[in-house]
């Protein structure tokens, strides 16, 4: 039976997306960064604009604003981008999302706060700025202090998995 989703309003969205079966390919630093990197590239090409994420090991939360296209194209294009990237046959994703609107500047920051403690509440990690699969982490690596070059040298020597996307998949 389908999952019961809201239409959410034009603006801010709160979208959370499973990867089909809930096999937790995310897991792998390398796919998890590809999925960001597929998520910046299309935020880059101004299709919406991107308020925070969390790549979890099974699923994704996104704050979202689309802006030449619609919620459902933004979320299509996200997830077909990075399966065409990943290179594989296998189903990647459950089909559809969830997405709830954002009402204000306020209930934004609340939504992202939520939104970067769950690795923290699932016990993956004991501070959110310490998730490399999330916005948060992002910000806290281009403080002032912190050089773009240097940044994106530490966010390269988180990529060290080698497990393959077949190997989660069996």
């Amino acid at each position: 039976m389908a999952k019961a989703t809201r239409t959410p309003r034009p603006g801010i969205s709160y979208v959370t997306t499973a990867t089909r079966d809930r096999r937790p390919i995310f897991e792998v630093s390398r796919i998890a960064d590809l999925f960001i990197d597929t998520l910046l590239h299309y935020r880059t090409l101004g299709h919406y604009k991107l308020h925070a994420y969390i790549v979890m090991p099974d699923h994704v939360h996104l704050l979202v604003t689309p802006q030449s296209i619609t919620l459902d194209q933004a979320v299509a294009l996200i997830k077909k981008g990075f399966t065409h990237r990943l290179e594989t046959d296998l189903p990647i994703w459950e089909d559809g999302y969830t997405a709830y609107s954002v009402a204000n500047q306020h209930d934004l920051e609340i939504v992202r706060a939520h939104l970067h403690q769950l690795p923290v509440r699932a016990g993956l990690i004991p501070a959110a700025e310490l998730y490399p699969h999330s916005s948060a982490y992002r910000q806290t690596l281009l403080t002032p202090a912190t050089s773009i070059s240097s940044a994106k040298s530490t966010r390269k020597s988180a990529v060290a998995s080698t497990t393959s996307l077949h190997e989660i998949a069996s």
